[in-house]
């Protein structure tokens, strides 16, 4: 059995980390702080990342239009249906750090005050945390749970180019060693199938985040939505996207060369149906978590198996 497993799961998966750091379930509540982005206000681009769809990656976010602790309490009741347990406001939408520090503080502190929440995850750009922000977070730190969590997608200077990023490999890697000096967990965001990237350069970024001092990653699969430049480009000058069998196989190499502590926080992309156009085997997120295990387990394999001969 894998050491970070009380199930068939051959990953650290998120649920294994809560329930053995808190000793109950613990839900992640989406949000939407009504933040916006130095890619989209003009500070280094306007337009955003090409795949960011109208709701800035927010879409199980709750309503901007209404009040955080609405947002809250609507998907709290939602899941309390048939789960109980302690919750973590996930600021998810856009940028969420992206504000002055009096703003931030009165947003995340709302959440925090709230019954049974015991952490906050902030999703943020490597270039939008000032330092007066990494200093809130520090004391904030030091008070709850907290996790940060940076986009990267790639490694390669050629796709964030071509992706629209605005930031650079240098600034991710400085402000992970930030964050960390402060004793602050990151996680990671990567995607794989990203326009015109290989197999050996999914590997690349995998091996790259594995060497940082990092507690978790998302690996998601590249998906193309309604009214994106990504889906522009692909109706312009169509570009190969990964089958599900080419992803599963991806996501197996990558979970054998990544430390077995950290914490698979996503495996899989998580489109709303009515705005997916490619890839339609997305959508049966189920088949491709068991088609995951499956492949793990004919290979008798395991998150971390390749680093053992190191």
């Amino acid at each position: 059995m894998f050491i970070y497993s009380d199930t068939n799961k051959r990953y650290h998966t998120l649920d294994y980390f809560y329930k053995h750091k808190f000793g109950c379930k613990v839900f992640k509540i989406s949000l939407n702080g009504g933040f916006t982005c130095p890619n989209i206000d003009g500070t280094v681009g306007t337009r955003g990342c090409i795949y960011c769809s109208k709701l800035g990656s927010g879409e199980f976010a709750g309503k901007s239009s209404d009040d955080l602790i609405k947002q809250f309490n609507d998907i709290k009741n939602i899941m309390n249906k048939k789960w109980t347990g302690k919750y973590i406001g996930y600021f998810q939408a856009r940028t969420n750090t992206y504000a002055p520090v009096n703003i931030l503080k009165e947003k995340y502190e709302t959440i925090l005050k709230l019954d049974d929440v015991i952490g906050l995850s902030i999703a943020t750009r490597p270039d939008s945390i000032t330092d007066e922000c990494l200093n809130y977070l520090s004391e904030l730190n030091k008070k709850t749970f907290l996790t940060v969590e940076l986009g990267l997608q790639s490694i390669h200077e050629s796709t964030n180019k071509l992706i629209n990023r605005c930031h650079s490999l240098e600034c991710f890697a400085e402000m992970v060693n930030k964050l960390r000096k402060h004793n602050i967990n990151v996680v990671v965001h990567i995607i794989n199938g990203l326009p015109y990237e290989t197999y050996d350069m999914m590997i690349d970024t995998i091996k790259f985040i594995n060497k940082l001092d990092i507690q978790g990653v998302k690996i998601h699969m590249l998906h193309i939505v309604k009214n994106t430049d990504l889906e522009k480009m692909y109706t312009e000058k169509p570009f190969h996207i990964l089958t599900r069998e080419e992803y599963v196989k991806t996501v197996c190499d990558q979970l054998e060369l990544l430390r077995p502590e950290i914490v698979i926080n996503r495996i899989t992309g998580d489109p709303k149906k009515e705005d997916l156009i490619e890839p339609s085997w997305l959508l049966k997120k189920f088949c491709v978590l068991n088609e995951i295990d499956k492949e793990l387990a004919r290979r008798k394999s395991y998150q971390g198996k390749m680093l053992e001969s190191d």
